[in-house]
């Protein structure tokens, strides 16, 4: 009985060890191993050249450009987006007074939920060409527009030239943020409402309950949402493609490492630098996953 279990698992295991290591796997190995040889995708002949692609890395200011350029998305949008949907999300709940001893949320809030969410179902190239209105360089751009006429400026900002990255985090912010509001109103909403009445009636305020009660018992999802946003800080890629000038500039100034794979091996057509580029992306998003899963495990709070 045993051996025929054995074999079953062994069977319901292997097909998607099977795929697993057909589409994911196997294709990592390629990209180690292209990125070890000079190849420029135009021909079958190349020359295997060792680590001679990652010591041109090295040297590379740009790389280190896109690096300095993903440390700031890094550290600044998984603590606006999570800082803002966890506000909403309160509000949301727990928003709309107290009534019987229970915490109400605002009047609409299913309303809200979805506009919140609407950013969410957007395609990435959509919310670019919103934002390169928004951005505009001119008075036909949204934010100068409101400047000029609501503040006085007496000439238009250039959004993408003199304030690059952060005009970039601005929208994925305003992208990435109801997501995490609806997911943070889900955990919210399952925390049982005898803990927030004993709360209310112990005195608690509103700051007191979300510090003390509400964030201690959505850790997890709040570090979830941490690594998310901190995996979608190493990518950036269609928003700068379509935001920038000349898609990473003005000289290098909007430059992130997907955008340099895609030059490297599209246009410059060294796909083996281009390669190398991938693996260093890949090592660095591990890493940034590994660290804040370990950097952040706390015994979980049970309710």
């Amino acid at each position: 009985m045993r051996h025929g279990t054995y074999r079953f698992v062994i069977g319901f295991l292997l097909a998607p060890i099977v795929l697993y290591a057909t589409f994911v796997f196997y294709p990592i190995t390629q990209l180690v191993y292209v990125s070890m040889t000079n190849w420029t995708g135009l021909s079958p002949k190349f020359r295997f050249v060792g680590l001679d692609n990652f010591a041109k890395i090295w040297t590379d200011g740009l790389f280190w450009k896109a690096v300095q350029h993903h440390l700031f998305l890094l550290i600044l949008l998984p603590l606006i987006t999570i800082a803002l949907a966890l506000f909403f999300a309160f509000l949301l709940n727990m928003g709309g007074g107290t009534r019987g001893g229970v915490m109400t949320g605002v009047w609409g809030s299913k309303f809200y939920r979805v506009v919140f969410f609407l950013p969410q179902v957007l395609a990435v190239v959509i919310v670019g060409v919103i934002f390169s209105r928004v951005y505009g360089p001119d008075q036909t751009g949204v934010l100068n527009r409101l400047l000029i006429d609501v503040f006085g400026m007496d000439k238009p900002i250039g959004f993408m030239i003199d304030y690059g990255m952060w005009a970039i985090l601005g929208a994925l912010v305003w992208q990435a943020v109801g997501f995490y509001v609806v997911l943070f109103s889900a955990g919210m909403s399952s925390i049982p409402a005898d803990l927030y009445e004993a709360a209310v009636l112990d005195g608690a305020s509103r700051v007191v309950i979300f510090f003390r009660v509400t964030i201690p018992l959505l850790w997890e999802t709040v570090q979830v949402a941490w690594v998310y946003l901190g995996i979608l800080a190493f990518d950036a890629f269609a928003l700068v493609m379509l935001l920038s000038i000349e898609q990473g500039g003005p000289d290098g100034a909007t430059a992130v490492l997907p955008v340099l794979i895609y030059k490297q091996g599209i246009r410059e057509s060294e796909y083996g630098y281009a390669s190398a580029l991938g693996v260093s992306l890949f090592l660095l998003t591990i890493t940034f996953a590994v660290l804040a899963l370990r950097t952040g495990r706390r015994e979980a709070v049970e309710h």
